[in-house]
């Protein structure tokens, strides 16, 4: 697993994982989230590591989780 700060732009896939809730979190975070395509707590997608999805990545990284793959 990878920390999600430490995210750099590749060709690998990212799995990302939603670890904490948005109750509380700012309205930018919660449409990042959406954003990504994260629906809920333990929801799980597949993107890039492209230049749009680790900037993403790299503003929420306390509310994810992040595990490259090939």
């Amino acid at each position: 697993m990878t920390t999600p700060k430490n995210v750099q732009v590749s060709e690998n896939k990212l799995e990302i994982t939603q670890v904490r809730g948005v109750v509380g979190a700012k309205q930018f975070q919660k449409d990042t989230l959406r954003s990504l395509g994260l629906k809920r707590i333990g929801h799980t997608v597949v993107r890039t590591a492209d230049a749009v999805t680790v900037g993403m990545v790299n503003t929420v990284p306390h509310l994810i989780k992040v595990e490259e793959t090939k």
